[in-house]
């Protein structure tokens, strides 16, 4: 009989975060061996909770929540994720100009169907979040993907970036601060982005999930903020600052030239209509943890010094640049590390395979570098969610296994 297979759209599209090296885990951990998980930024696993106002919000308000809602999004989550944005100092961003999605995931898949036609491109960061270049792939697009300068805090290059626009350009895609360097773009930079999306009449979609993440002096600027003459799509929501990656909350808010991207945003509007709606449940969620009264639940204090997430990060790149060959930047922001192996000393070929490798002898599961479309197989990205304890556990680990693979 013939054979049942996957879409031909389906060429292409990698989702390494989730894929075989997770895989190689989950057969290890039925085996009975126990895994140091630092691949996914998930944080209730590693005892970040829930800020317990959400919590109370969502007890309240579950009976009310069994039914559909506006497919935007019930109208006070839209409204307080439009107030928030003025307080931020982006005006004319209304409750219509809100759309509502189970996590930012969501809502870049749908801007994506919404916007991109075969052939057409987008330029992505080079590494990225890699749902981005998979989501353009499956829309039919491609994926151009501008460098970040690792010898410059993994900061682009705006003169480079220029250079691979073609008449073929679309949009442009911003994370900051970046998964997986940690990299915080400062405002002439961000500034920078925008100028160049309205001089090529291109879509600046910014990715912001971690704007309120941010380690030291580092101070995050909104794009929106910027873009007057063509269309932003800000991308944001609860699952990182606030904890609560499972209630799959999220939004992106149009701004800018909205009038002559009417038919994209037709298009996008049958797109959410096609969904029905968001997790009715978790909208609910939104008014009370944009209230300015929560200040983000306390994400200013686990990054402040003594906070955990700081210490974390502080410890983790402590020891990992302690292990000979090994360097890494040190993030302005999110949940990440994103080191780099030497290569003349760990000359590595497939790093996936080298990741699995690791994995197998040190029961450590981080992901391989190549994961978030870097070009190069020299680099591991580590989450620094987990305790001191469980970090210095794992790199330990890890620079023993090191020791035994590298070239001297």
């Amino acid at each position: 009989m013939r054979k049942i297979t996957q879409s031909r759209k389906l060429a292409g599209v990698r989702y390494d975060v989730r894929g075989p090296i997770l895989q190689e885990a989950e057969r290890l951990e039925r085996a009975g061996e126990q895994i140091l998980k630092l691949n996914i930024g998930n944080p209730a696993p590693f005892g970040f909770e829930a800020p317990p106002e959400i919590l109370e919000e969502l007890r309240r308000v579950l009976p009310e929540a069994q039914g559909y809602t506006d497919s935007r999004g019930i109208r006070p989550a839209r409204e307080a994720v439009a107030q928030y944005y003025a307080r931020e100092g982006i005006p004319g961003i209304g409750p219509d100009d809100v759309f509502l999605g189970n996590g930012v995931s969501e809502m870049i898949s749908l801007v994506l169907q919404a916007l991109v036609d075969v052939g057409d491109e987008i330029l992505v960061p080079a590494p990225d979040y890699p749902l981005w270049t998979a989501q353009v792939t499956l829309s039919g697009g491609r994926a151009v993907h501008y460098p970040c300068d690792e010898g410059d805090g993994w900061l682009p290059d705006l003169a480079a970036i220029e250079r691979l626009i073609t008449p073929a350009t679309k949009g442009i895609v911003l994370i900051n601060p970046n998964n997986p360097t940690g990299g915080v773009y400062s405002a002439e930079l961000v500034r920078g982005f925008a100028a160049l999306a309205e001089r090529h009449g291109i879509v600046l979609m910014a990715d912001e999930i971690y704007e309120r993440i941010l380690y030291g002096t580092a101070v995050h600027e909104h794009a929106a903020a910027h873009v007057h003459e063509t269309l932003c799509l800000t991308f944001s929501g609860l699952s990182k600052a606030q904890r609560v990656a499972g209630y799959r909350a999220g939004w992106v808010a149009l701004s800018g030239d909205r009038e002559r991207a009417q038919d994209f945003i037709e298009g996008l509007t049958l797109l959410a209509n096609m969904r029905m709606c968001a997790n009715a449940p978790a909208q609910h969620a939104i008014p009370i943890a944009l209230d300015p009264a929560s200040n983000w639940s306390g994400i200013a204090e686990l990054c402040a010094p003594g906070g955990r997430l700081r210490e974390q990060r502080d410890v983790a790149h402590r020891l990992l640049t302690e292990i000979p060959g090994v360097s890494c930047v040190l993030p302005g922001g999110a949940m990440y590390l994103f080191p780099r192996l030497d290569p003349e000393r760990y000359p590595i070929e497939d790093d996936q395979a080298f990741v699995i490798d690791l994995l197998r002898a040190t029961r450590v599961l981080v992901t391989n570098g190549r994961g978030f479309n870097l070009a190069t197989p020299d680099h591991l990205r580590f989450v620094t969610l987990p305790s001191v304890q469980v970090l210095t556990e794992a790199i330990g680990r890890i620079g023993e296994y090191l020791d035994g693979v590298r070239v001297s």
